[in-house]
């Protein structure tokens, strides 16, 4: 009976984060649900296990559902969702999330604020239990680790509201779940500032060190974690509220850097971060979301990395056939015009970016060695594979679904159809829908290896990496007028990105270093790991930039996105954004 209540109580745990996500003044009358005791339900070790652990479940899957991928890449200058002759045409969906048009109607801006209050609820819930502990040893959990399961609810959950920050700006603080079945007011920016920043202060002292966890510390918060968000914070802080944080962001960048929380160091392989099989920590992730080929590997999920590649390249150019077909959602927005002639903006053109420095090992074509090995980034030209005709192996070339001709993927979008390359079209028309399968190159940063191998779609999600560290810290000099100690930070990570010796490194007195260039190194480094957008606004130019047809917005209004219809329409506490 007792474990029927336990089931029943999650149950409406859940239903109930959907109420207070939304504010609803819904009232649960059932008292099964809340006058359920803490102890009637966690009645073993494995009960307060598995209590801890629902949040991250949630949180890995939140890196990309509901939407939340795309609308963070999609209306920055770095990929694009464009009409490839009606597919992801979707009512114009994608192409109001490039051109900043989005409206309260469009499903993301309430999948959003829904996919972090989910969280945000869970990790309370889950987090009020563990306080609701008066007793752990009769559930054969020490203090020490009941100390740290608070604290890395606690992180999660500011994790959660960093994120819910960042996207809506005003937003409802929760911390009790329990005893309350409506949501709250919005709080002021630096009021939600304050919280998230007196939390992961709180919890750094009763968090683990990456030492302590060893091998089983994939997937947990540690003091580094929290350490990082309070970077993240603190870098943006003059965008969230108005205040100047870069000095407090050098002082957490460099105590993380030396070790104080724990000891990290930089990969020297620039794959390395994002391949690995969850058997050991990598030694540059500080918080990865741990991935496995049965159970969750998100970013491997349409709704991200996979769908970042054209019709059949996963099962015949990468030999990956576990999920069938891929489907070309994501591309690089174009460097070029129809005529391969370079646009003349400077924001965007992505892979143009990577081409300034032709020695990067990751201009390389994407390509799969074997034994759990790949070289490249890209994914573009023809994309050969070889298969069986009538007993003989022939070489055959990719090819999409709206002709029988082979794909030639380039850095432009237009209406190329079987045209080969170097040869010029009529159609000068380029813009979000008119595009083809041959336009826009595509991207894997995380492998995609063939189905007989292990290790596949296996890499865990590397949430937070010391890079971000090293380029945060070099930001903060660089914006202090310190070029030239930005410049030793930057290629201290960059130095795996080339040969040794390579002319592509800065010189160390970061002469060649500009707003520009710092923005573009943001990209290049980061391409595709969902911050883009943000560092577009904390560099001043989402809302004011040109890149690939896109104008500059009428103000600044579209910094942040709208709560959604659907979140307004079951609480009327909620005041939407400005200009929305």
């Amino acid at each position: 009976m007792k474990r029927i209540k336990k089931l029943r109580y999650i149950s409406a745990g859940t239903m109930l984060l959907v109420l207070l996500v939304a504010g609803s003044c819904t009232k649960l009358d059932e008292k099964v649900y809340d006058k359920v005791a803490v102890d009637q339900f966690l009645t073993r070790r494995d009960d307060v296990i598995r209590d801890f652990l629902r949040p991250f479940e949630h949180a890995y899957w939140s890196i990309q559902g509901n939407d939340i991928y795309a609308a963070s890449e999609d209306c920055t200058d770095e990929l694009a969702t464009v009409n490839r002759q009606g597919d992801w045409q979707d009512g114009g969906y994608y192409q109001r999330m490039h051109y900043h048009t989005w409206t309260i109607n469009d499903g993301f801006t309430s999948g959003a604020w829904t996919a972090f209050y989910q969280g945000i609820v869970l990790a309370t819930n889950s987090l009020q239990d563990m306080e609701g502990i008066k007793d752990p040893a009769k559930l054969n959990i020490t203090p020490t680790e009941l100390a740290d399961f608070k604290a890395e609810l606690k992180t999660l959950r500011a994790w959660f509201n960093l994120r819910a920050l960042d996207f809506y700006r005003n937003i409802e603080i929760i911390t009790d779940v329990k005893s309350s079945t409506q949501g709250n007011k919005q709080v002021p920016p630096q009021e939600a500032f304050n919280f998230i920043e007196s939390e992961l202060k709180a919890a750094i002292p009763d968090l683990p060190t990456r030492e302590s966890l060893g091998d089983q510390g994939i997937g947990r918060w540690t003091k580094a974690g929290a350490a990082a968000l309070l970077v993240r914070l603190y870098l943006n802080s003059k965008v969230y509220t108005g205040v100047d944080k870069f000095a407090e962001c050098a002082a957490v960048c460099q105590d993380i850097i030396n070790g104080k929380y724990g000891a990290y160091a930089l990969d020297t392989r620039w794959d390395a971060p994002f391949d690995y099989t969850n058997s050991t920590v990598a030694s540059e992730t500080i918080y990865g979301f741990p991935g496995s080929l049965s159970r969750t590997h998100w970013q491997y999920d349409g709704g991200m990395f996979f769908f970042a590649m054209t019709y059949d390249a996963a099962p015949l150019y990468c030999g990956f056939t576990d999920f069938g077909q891929a489907n070309p959602k994501y591309a690089l927005q174009p460097g070029r015009d129809v005529d391969s002639v370079e646009y003349s903006f400077q924001l965007g053109k992505p892979f143009v970016k990577f081409q300034k420095y032709p020695d990067d090992y990751r201009l390389k074509l994407y390509k799969n060695l074997g034994n759990s090995k790949r070289e490249g980034m890209f994914l573009f030209g023809y994309l050969p594979y070889q298969h069986s005709v009538n007993g003989k192996t022939v070489t055959d070339t990719v090819k999409g679904n709206k002709g029988d001709y082979p794909l030639f993927i380039r850095d432009q979008v237009g209406m190329f159809l079987d045209t080969k390359p170097g040869k010029k079209i009529a159609d000068k028309e380029s813009d979000m829908n008119h595009a083809d399968h041959n336009s826009g190159v595509f991207f894997l940063k995380y492998p995609l290896y063939p189905t007989p191998d292990p290790n596949r779609i296996t890499s865990a999600y590397a949430e937070i990496r010391l890079s971000e560290i090293y380029y945060s810290l070099a930001e903060c000099k660089y914006r202090s007028g310190d070029k030239s100690g930005a410049a030793v930070l930057l290629n201290a990570v960059r130095k795996r990105n080339y040969p040794a010796n390579s002319p592509s490194l800065y010189k160390s007195d970061g002469s060649q270093l500009t707003d520009q260039e710092m923005l573009d190194e943001w990209g290049r480094e980061f391409l595709g790991e969902n911050r883009r957008r943000t560092d577009l606004i904390r560099w001043g130019v989402f809302s004011t930039g040109t890149w690939w047809d896109k104008k500059p917005d009428g103000d600044k209004h579209t910094e942040i996105f709208p709560i959604g219809k659907d979140i307004l329409g079951v609480n009327p506490q909620l005041v939407q954004n400005p200009g929305y």
